[in-house]
């Protein structure tokens, strides 16, 4: 029986028209048994955000998506409990007339998936989590955004304390430590703290003394190869325990996809270049 090629794909962040090129490149089209894991940001900032997700939502079985922090942000819009910011491209979801239907599969989507020997968050993880530390966290995560109160729980989110995890923690404080590690955190100090306001490159001047997460020593998930986004000041990296997949599509960089089997890479240009202002 032959296993179904995978292919990771980076940040969309709405870029619609560079997904639809890419799901229909040869090598990728040809392959109907093909399935998509999506490395989050699936919306925001990209001119067709509500497209995207159509997009992919009719991808049905064949797709893994993760939640991202533009996806988490738009599920607050929903909520109410967050105002939209002014580089937001969200408000054609808001007001499509099926909002309701598609911000419920936006909930139930994963923070962390793991299959393969590769586990795929959107931004990083931090060193003491192993695989089942991060899915049994990820999973805490998600079974509030799929509850009733779902909308109570993304009043605890923001904010950038705490910046290290602690079994002891607990409410908004391990609610906070859990999505912001695995949606928001580049740069860390060597023994793991979260530096959550740096965007830059791991090589800049400011950086320094500081780590990319991934480099963090004794991380607990050096066995198996974390995939993520994020990041696109990094950009694409390839490593046999880390993938970046963030290519900075809506930056006029790439939408890149990686076939998990064998690292091919396909690549498509972007067709925005946009400039945000601001946060």
């Amino acid at each position: 029986m032959t296993v179904p090629s995978i292919w990771m794909i980076g940040d969309v962040q709405g870029c619609s028209l560079e997904l639809d090129e890419l799901l229909s490149h040869p090598e990728i089209a040809e392959d109907e048994d093909a399935e998509f894991w999506f490395a989050g940001d699936l919306v925001n900032r990209g001119p067709q955000s509500l497209a995207t997700l159509r997009r992919i939502i009719a991808l049905e079985d064949r797709s893994v998506a993760i939640l991202g922090n533009h996806d988490l942000h738009l599920l607050s819009l929903a909520a109410g409990v967050r105002r939209p910011g002014k580089n937001d491209t969200l408000q054609e979801i808001l007001d499509a007339p099926d909002a309701k239907e598609i911000i419920d599969w936006l909930r139930w989507r994963p923070l962390a998936h793991y299959a393969v020997g590769h586990l795929m968050v959107h931004a990083g993880v931090l060193a003491k989590w192993d695989v089942s530390k991060t899915l049994s966290l990820a999973n805490e995560v998600q079974l509030a955004l799929r509850g009733s109160n779902w909308q109570k729980m993304l009043e605890k989110m923001y904010g950038d304390e705490p910046t290290q995890w602690n079994d002891a923690h607990s409410g908004g404080k391990r609610f906070r430590v859990i999505v912001n590690a695995l949606t928001r955190m580049r740069m860390c100090t060597p023994k793991g703290q979260m530096m959550l306001p740096i965007k830059s490159a791991p090589q800049h001047p400011r950086n320094a003394g500081l780590l990319p997460w991934f480099d963090v020593p004794d991380r607990a998930t050096r066995d198996v190869t974390v995939v993520f986004g994020h990041w696109s000041t990094l950009g694409l990296m390839l490593r046999s325990d880390a993938i970046c997949l963030d290519s900075g599509c809506i930056w006029g960089g790439e939408l890149s996809a990686v076939r998990l089997q064998d690292r091919k890479l396909i690549q498509i240009k972007g067709k925005n270049s946009i400039v945000v202002t601001g946060n």
